[in-house]
């Protein structure tokens, strides 16, 4: 499920989290698969972005998804099960850092890009990147099989248009960030993980 958070009071409330972040820096780095030189954890203050951001979606994902195989197994769709936003952290990310492929824990994951400092056009374009049949510099990659059994991807190339968009997938889907060369500017993005939160009487979704 993809939306754009871009000019709504969620992407003010993430710009005020990375503040506090960067005043009480909690380094996330060990928990993470990222080959990233700076990730922070962030704290959702009152429960504000996964009331007002996370549990609509999870409305929608369940929508859209409801007659699917994959979510049925995963036992998503009852009611009875409340949800918790379990981890929570900001990314910035610099010129030949990476993520490599990975998946998260949990039920759902999310990925917000806050700043996107280059043009996946000029990084397409670069002589390494644009001699190849896949060119991916500075790209956000889904790796998944097929009903074949063939390994392919669905790929989102990033620029400045892709601030404020968030992507909310199965934690599980793999999924990887390729490195962006030639500017000295940070690529900021948060991701997250919901999952079942047993201790809450109250169920969301």
């Amino acid at each position: 499920i993809e939306t754009n958070l871009s000019g709504t009071p969620a992407m003010d409330k993430l710009w005020e989290y990375i503040s506090s972040a960067k005043e009480n820096p909690k380094p996330y780095n060990a928990e993470l698969a990222g080959n990233v030189s700076s990730s922070l954890v962030l704290n959702d203050t009152d429960n504000w972005f996964f009331v007002n951001a996370c549990i609509p979606i999870i409305g929608k994902y369940k929508e859209f998804f409801k007659k699917t195989t994959a979510f049925n197994s995963q036992s998503i769709s009852k009611n009875d099960l409340p949800y918790g936003l379990d981890n929570f952290w900001v990314n910035f990310q610099k010129q030949h850092e990476f993520n490599p492929p990975h998946n998260h824990g949990g039920i759902w994951s999310f990925v917000i890009w806050v700043k996107i400092p280059t043009d996946f056009r000029e990084q397409h374009a670069l002589p390494f990147s644009a001699s190849s049949n896949m060119a991916r510099a500075s790209d956000f990659e889904f790796q998944y099989t097929t009903m074949l059994g063939d390994i392919t991807g669905s790929n989102y190339c990033l620029d400045k248009k892709s601030e404020g968009q968030m992507l909310f997938f199965p934690a599980k889907l793999l999924h990887s960030v390729y490195p962006f060369y030639e500017c000295d500017k940070e690529r900021v993005s948060i991701s997250g993980n919901i999952h079942f939160d047993t201790g809450k009487e109250e169920t969301h979704g």
